[in-house]
């Protein structure tokens, strides 16, 4: 039998939070084996890790910075939240390990995952599901090394930690404590069952254009470059990328061109899409998010770009965003044995991206998960990148949701 519980509580001091949110736990009387939190950047995560580790001495733990805090089923907890999801699944089995991304990220990725199902003591195991917390900017490295273990026979689940400004304050917390520049891997082998979703909100707003040159670092001191992908378009067709993307969003960067400077707030509803495959004749788009402009015309992006890939313009708006999590959110309870009626909880991860960009409106995604989760506990991070499986492939995109979904 599985139980989730979900807590969440807001404030400037983190003693104080963590207080209010102790005697919420004390009510509940739950002994997790596994232990989720998401916090506001600006709180200290070493008193959050003392306390809750103190407290549940045996729990495996994962997560770490979210931007301007976390939500549950009680509402969007805003600035200065943290949020807990508490799971006990004594019939089920769990384990957290994390490492400092150092050196091969690969390699990194695959000790941790071995690590992880040690601790899980299911060493040689297939998890159920991989659910993954690191910082931005290695992703698909780190999937790469996952995948040399479990390939894609398992989904990869998480976020890209987050802070407030994208001010490189993301920190992730594993069983060891607080790490930054790191990856907390987390196996997951529930008693209940597990279902999960991936999905951006954004369609197609016509034009399109294949990479032709991309900015990538060559391999060690060799100097020997042994890939063609990164996340530096140099051009599209021919063509500078950045005045190309211009073109597409009908001028909308004009006054940033020839300069270097972030595009963040501009490309949020006009990201770029990459053709994933097709569900039922529906095209799946894997998000990217255009986040830079250089003064030679190059367009940088949060995710790596193969040269020779087709880039799609993207468009979606603010309703779009709101409801694309709720229809997540019942993707995943979907999944799992005995569908929606058998729903313990969930977790959630939303682009932080989004969320600045729908800020006033985050009340209504945070009830939209709830309605769809029909007020089952719940956790929700806003990270700076997303990971999930997408037409049987592990991939890590922008702007999207992920969600999984607990069986009882």
């Amino acid at each position: 039998m599985v139980s989730v519980k979900s807590f969440i509580s807001a404030g400037a001091s983190t003693s104080q939070v963590l207080s209010d949110l102790s005697a919420k736990i004390e009510a509940a009387a739950i002994k997790p084996d596994l232990a989720c939190i998401f916090y506001d950047a600006d709180h200290d995560d070493q008193e959050i890790f003392r306390s809750l580790k103190l407290r549940f001495p045996e729990a495996a733990f994962l997560g770490g910075t979210s931007c301007g805090g976390a939500m549950s089923e009680a509402g969007l907890g805003g600035a200065g939240s943290i949020g807990v999801l508490l799971i006990e699944d004594h019939d089920g089995d769990y384990g957290v390990a994390s490492v400092k991304l150092t050196g091969d990220v690969e390699d990194c990725a695959e000790r941790a995952l071995h690590a992880a199902l040690d601790d899980a003591g299911c060493a040689g195991e297939l998890p159920e599901l991989i659910w993954i917390y690191q910082a931005p900017g290695q992703e698909e490295a780190v999937i790469a090394g996952l995948r040399r273990v479990v390939g894609d026979r398992c989904p990869i689940i998480g976020g890209s930690a987050a802070d407030n400004a994208v001010a490189g304050k993301w920190r992730q917390l594993g069983p060891d404590g607080v790490i930054a520049d790191g990856l907390v891997v987390g196996v997951l082998f529930s008693s209940g069952g597990i279902g999960f979703a991936f999905q951006g909100g954004y369609e197609p707003s016509g034009p399109s254009g294949v990479v032709t040159k991309v900015g990538y670092g060559a391999a060690g001191d060799s100097g020997i470059v042994t890939q063609s992908r990164g996340r530096e378009i140099i051009s599209i067709d021919g063509e500078p990328a950045a005045e190309v993307y211009n073109r597409w969003l009908g001028g909308r960067l004009s006054e940033k061109l020839g300069k270097s400077g972030s595009i963040l707030t501009d490309t949020t509803m006009h990201p770029l899409g990459i053709d994933a495959g097709k569900i039922e004749d529906v095209t799946y788009f894997l998000v990217v998010h255009p986040n830079q402009v250089t003064d030679t015309g190059t367009l940088s992006t949060f995710a790596d770009i193969e040269e020779g890939t087709r880039l799609y313009s993207m468009r979606g708006d603010k309703t779009r965003l709101v409801e694309r999590a709720g229809k997540v959110a019942t993707a995943a309870a979907a999944g799992i044995p005995g569908g929606l009626e058998n729903l313990a909880g969930g977790l959630v991860v939303y682009c932080a991206g989004c969320k600045l960009a729908i800020d006033e409106q985050m009340d209504k995604v945070s009830k939209a998960i709830t309605d769809s989760f029909e007020g089952m506990p719940f956790i929700g991070c806003f990270t700076f990148g997303e990971q999930g499986l997408v037409l049987d492939r592990n991939a890590h995109g922008n702007l999207m949701i992920s969600a999984i979904a607990f069986g009882r």
